[in-house]
This record gives C-alpha cells, structure tokens and sequence, in this order.
C-alpha cells in the first residue's frame, strides 16, 4: 500500500481526549458496565413540538427541497436580527450582519481560515471549548492559551498577554456562560475585552451557546446589564454585542442546540461585524451550502414562537444541578454551585492531583460514569473534572453513588 502523505495540519489534531474517552466508554459496555454517560453536553430534551411541526410541514412542500442559497435564508435571518434586538436592545441589519451557520461549532472552527495567515496567534481561553484550537489549527496559526484561575472567576488576564505575542494576534476568542467551568462574565468584563481588542487591532470572538442556560435571578448576578426594550424577554447574562453596539471588532455565535434543544438539527448563526460576516460567508461558499430549508423553519419557529419550552429547558437544568452537588455534598466532594450552564466544573479530589484523565479513565471502566477530564479542554483544565448534567436527577444521584463507591 502507498505511505500516504497527509497535511502537517492534522498533526495537532490527533489527539481528542473525547475520541479517547468514547473507547473508554464502549470497554466499559463490552465489559457489562451500565453506562452513565456524563461527558458529553448533549440535551436529552426534546425540541418544542411548534418547532417539530415546522419543520414537518416543510417535508411536503417540494419548493424546500432543492439548494438554498443565502438569499433564501432571509426569513431566518430577519427572525435571528429581530431576536437579537428583543434579548439585547441591540439593532442588527440582518442583510450584512447576520449568516446561518451549521451549529455554532461551523462558525468558530471556519472564521480562523478568513482571519488568520500563517503564523497568525489567536488567544484563546484555557481551559476552553476544543473547537476553538481546532479551528486555529486547520489555519496554520498558533495559539495563546490565556489561563483561567478561581481566583480571578475564571477570566482572563489581559494584562498578562507578552507584547510580541500581541503585535501577532489578530483574533480573541471569549465564551461566557463557559464551557466547562461554568462561569459568567460580567458586562464590565466586555467592555474591558472590547477596548483591548479595538487598541491591539485583534477581532474579538465570542462564542454564545448557553445564553439562556441561567440559574440565578438578576440580582444575584450583579454584572450590571442595560435594559432591553422587552423586559420578559431580556437576557441574564451580557452579550459582546452590548459592549460593542457599533459591532467595531466583535462577532457572536449563537446555536439553538441549547436553548431549543436543537443540538441533532444543526442550526445557528453568526452576528456582528459585517466584514467579518462577510469574509465567513465567504467561506462558507467554499465549503457547503446551507441547510434544509425546513430546518431553518424550525428555527424560526423556535425564535419567533413561545418561549415556554426555553423555561422549562432552564427549570430542568436547575433541578439536576441541586441534585448533583447536593449529592456531591453529601459524599464529602465540595464544589461551587454553577449560576449558568449544563456542567459542574469540579476539582479533583487531592488523591488524584493533576490526573484528570486517569481519573475519568478509571472511573468509567470501574463504575460506568463516564466524566470529562479537565485536561481534554487545555492545560489550565488539568486538576478539574466536568460532569454534564444531562440525566433526570434519580440517574445522577445513582452516578454519585458510584462515585463514591470507586473514591
């Protein structure tokens, strides 16, 4: 057989603590192991059946079955304008600023390719999402963890970046709610993020999936947001938008995976920056074309429609996060109580140090939870595990049990 030769690109790209953790997975199964499979941030709610019934309809109608181009996509990119400006009070031309997106994950892993030239820096968070380093490296860039400590509620530390590494950075990427440690960042914080990135010339990214993943009441959070025009409908947590109204260095990605329970549809956008939307559509066109046209209606019908469906989404979430670390607690493992997201980001116990994979590795094959292990998301990550709350609270409470059976 010929010794193929592939692009140094991939290089970075062979290692997926994820892909690892799923054969860990599937020798537990092989091995009898009942399997609770906390690691992946995957919904297991349905889609509202308004959205199902949307895209239903769409199925007969043979006008959606051929390609669609960006122009047919703007009904959908009206409904994701006017949302926008609903949740945030935050005008949006959905002709220039707006673009649909296969998922979030589309969007951040291709806009590396329209920013970056070879040898380019992009600051990324550590531990962060690992699309974001993907995306940086199928561009041939290098990247710049920037550390994410307890100490400083998990946000970065501008003032830390070293100067050559500024003068070499044309992209930041932010995503508050966080993925996987679960923290919020307050609007002062974007607005810092905004004039850092306009006085270095860097394009400020900010990947928005668990918007509405919120547990706390406005007052609790104190991040001091502006008003929306639509009190019910606002948001608790700041869009990069709201620090950068005139959209001068910023993009936000936001995927109805999350709020809508989405995730197997496929359906996002980008919103921002019209260059920026442009040069990613431009990629875009390289690449694929959009998506079913009834998977758009569905979108839209999630936007536009009630938004019951999203409460109970967060109500659900809420329940399994008490729970989870009620039962923590009560086994002795104390970790802080998340306001946002669907992950409980924990330290690991000081038996195990610094060896989050280990421990995950060890504990699916022993008791059949499975975790993430903290350092699948960068090297900051290491010493944490992250569990994903995406069963009924009587699985998670067993999931505890086991786990303190195997500590």
């Amino acid at each position: 057989m010929t010794n193929m030769q592939f692009s140094q690109r991939l290089q970075p790209l062979q290692s997926n603590v994820f892909a690892d953790m799923d054969k860990a997975k599937a020798l537990a199964l092989a091995a009898g192991k009942e399997l609770i499979d906390l690691s992946l941030g995957s919904s297991d709610l349905p889609a509202e059946a308004h959205v199902i019934e949307a895209i239903a309809k769409s199925l007969y109608d043979p006008s959606t079955h051929g390609y669609l181009l960006f122009n047919g996509t703007r009904d959908f990119r009206q409904a994701a304008a006017n949302w926008y400006e609903q949740k945030f009070g935050v005008k949006v031309d959905p002709e220039t600023e707006v673009l649909p997106l296969i998922g979030s994950q589309e969007g951040t892993a291709h806009l590396p390719l329209a920013l970056l030239n070879p040898g380019d820096f992009a600051l990324l968070l550590d531990p962060g999402y690992p699309s974001h380093a993907g995306g940086v490296y199928l561009a041939s860039g290098q990247i710049y963890p920037m550390p994410l400590k307890a100490e400083n509620d998990f946000l970065p530390v501008f003032a830390d970046i070293p100067t050559d590494v500024l003068d070499r950075s044309r992209m930041m990427v932010l995503s508050y709610p966080h993925n996987p440690t679960a923290a919020i960042a307050p609007l002062s914080f974007f607005k810092e993020a905004v004039a850092f990135c306009q006085e270095h010339n860097i394009a400020l990214v900010h990947d928005f999936p668990y918007v509405d993943m919120v547990f706390e009441d406005a007052g609790n959070l104190d991040i001091n947001l502006p008003q929306s025009p639509i009190p019910n409908h606002r948001s608790l947590v700041p869009s990069i938008l709201q620090a950068d109204p005139d959209k001068s260095v910023s993009i936000e990605f936001f995927t109805l995976s999350k709020s809508y329970n989405m995730g197997g549809f496929r359906i996002g956008y980008a919103i921002g920056n019209a260059q920026m939307i442009q040069a990613l559509r431009q990629i875009k066109a390289a690449v694929d074309f959009n998506q079913y046209r009834g998977i758009l209606n569905g979108a839209i019908a999630a936007l536009t429609g009630p938004q019951a469906g999203v409460e109970v989404a967060v109500s659900t979430f809420r329940q399994r996060r008490d729970a989870f670390i009620h039962a923590l607690h009560h086994i002795g493992w104390y970790v802080p109580t998340p306001k946002a997201t669907m992950y409980i980001w924990a330290k690991l116990p000081s038996s195990w140090g610094q060896n989050s994979i280990e421990f995950c590795t060890q504990l699916v094959k022993q008791t059949g939870v499975a975790a993430s292990p903290g350092a699948g998301f960068g090297k900051s990550g290491e010493g944490y595990v992250r569990f994903a709350l995406v069963h009924e609270p009587s699985i998670l409470k067993i999931a505890v049990e086991r786990i303190s059976n195997f500590l």
